[in-house]
């Protein structure tokens, strides 16, 4: 692969990041730097590198990496990376709605290794697309440097973005994104960047989302080769993600949540597809939920008794949710249950999980209600608030209702009555083979 390292004379920001790159490259190491298995170009150019459209036509490479200065209204240390583009207007550099192809695998390497190298004090952050140029054929990326003269010109944040670049590796399975939503650091999209395999590309500012249109949208996967999309639904208004999922969903671009692009351990993107296929064919309209770091594999379905699943709901449903959330399975929710009973993993798990999933069930029925065992039977026993019982006597419909119900006694009828005169006790039943396994 052939990449150029490109940055302006009339930039400080970027003459300290290419300084120190051409003394880092110019030193005899033992070990080349990962960068030095690439074909590389250091190049210099006079004008601002905002106004580069079409340099990629005098370079003879692949892939291009801006080493540039970022200036804010609200200046702070800062190293960033991020791809150019203009979703509306055109104020500074390249063509009002035009996007430069993105890098998201070279992105995603080179922040990770900005929040290894960065100097105390520094921030790391992807940018959302803005400023040019725009008009580039091959993928490109910045690598900046801010937000002020003591920052462009200090030779530590300098050399931290040059070790950066050269030390920067793609993976090859990364997971290219669009990212919606967010403020000009992408504070969302880079926590979820530097946790997990996500590799965003082209990502759209708050401000930026509702004056999004299809096409628009269509360009930014395009230009990234983004397979889905994220949404940072905390910054943006209920009617816009409900617009912007509508849009994403006639591109036919799957929206992804944080909680699975953290949780998709080995996964590759085929897989997690095949997986959603599945969970979908066997709980139609169902959602998707990834536990901790899923295997890669085959997806192989298994189910368990769905009392005991209702049950152990009933009984903590915060708890029954920590516990599959912690096991490397797949679990489905919908609006006929909280959670089926129908789990996914590879076949080579399935024994274990299946331990495991009975094992967490019975832990919390036992830890939360009066139960007994009977041989291969767990009886789980609930006392419940009897209405009519408690008009039987005297206690009128109201506040001593809710009074009973939460547990407390009261008077009525010239009598104490307390929450146990007012409970019937219903049992279920549950066969678990080999139940003693799970105690």
């Amino acid at each position: 692969m052939k990449i150029a390292l490109v940055s302006s004379r009339q930039d400080p920001g970027g003459c300290t990041i290419h300084e120190a790159v051409t003394a880092l490259l110019s030193q005899d190491v033992d070990r080349p730097y990962p960068l030095e298995s690439h074909a590389l170009e250091v190049v210099q150019v006079e004008d601002r590198l905002i106004f580069q459209d079409n340099l990629d036509r005098s370079l003879d490479a692949d892939l291009v990496i801006f080493l540039s200065r970022h200036s804010s209204v609200n200046p702070l240390p800062v190293l960033t990376v991020h791809v150019t583009g203009n979703l509306g207007e055109a104020a500074f550099g390249g063509r009002p709605g035009s996007l430069a192809p993105a890098a998201p695998a070279w992105m995603h390497a080179v922040l990770r290794q900005l929040k290894v190298r960065a100097p105390p004090g520094y921030r790391v952050a992807y940018e959302v697309t803005h400023h040019g140029p725009t008009e580039l054929s091959i993928p490109s990326l910045f690598v900046e440097v801010g937000s002020t003269e003591r920052e462009w010109r200090d030779g530590a944040a300098g050399q931290s973005a040059a070790l950066s670049v050269l030390h920067a590796a793609p993976r090859n399975n990364e997971i290219p994104l669009i990212g919606f939503g967010g403020t000009h650091y992408a504070a969302r999209q880079t926590h979820i960047a530097l946790s997990s395999r996500a590799a965003f590309g082209h990502i759209a500012h708050s401000r930026e989302v509702p004056s999004l249109d299809t096409a628009m949208i269509t360009r930014m996967k395009e230009k990234t080769g983004a397979v889905a999309a994220y949404i940072d639904r905390k910054s943006l208004p209920g009617t816009s993600v409900s617009a912007l999922e509508e849009m994403l969903a006639s591109t036919g671009t799957p929206v992804v949540s944080e909680g699975d692009l953290l949780c998709l351990g080995a996964l590759l993107w085929p897989q997690y597809l095949s997986v959603v296929a599945l969970a979908r064919e066997k709980v139609p309209g169902g959602t998707v939920h990834l536990g901790r770091e899923v295997p890669g594999g085959e997806p192989f379905t298994m189910e368990i008794d769905p009392v005991l699943l209702e049950e152990a709901w009933k009984t903590g449903p915060k708890e029954l949710v920590k516990g599959l959330d912690g096991l490397p399975i797949i679990w489905i929710s919908g609006p006929k249950k909280a959670v089926y009973p129908v789990f996914i993993t590879i076949r080579e798990n399935c024994t274990r999980l299946r331990h495991d999933l009975i094992s967490l069930c019975v832990y919390i029925l036992r830890r939360g209600n009066n139960t007994a065992i009977a041989g291969e039977h767990l009886i789980v026993r609930r006392r419940k608030f009897d209405p009519d019982r408690a008009r039987e006597l005297g206690v009128p419909q109201g506040p001593l209702f809710g009074m009973l119900m939460s547990g407390s006694p009261v008077q009525a009828g010239g009598q104490v009555i307390t929450p146990e005169m007012v409970q019937t006790c219903t049992e279920t039943r549950i066969h678990i083979p080999g139940l003693e396994k799970y105690l």
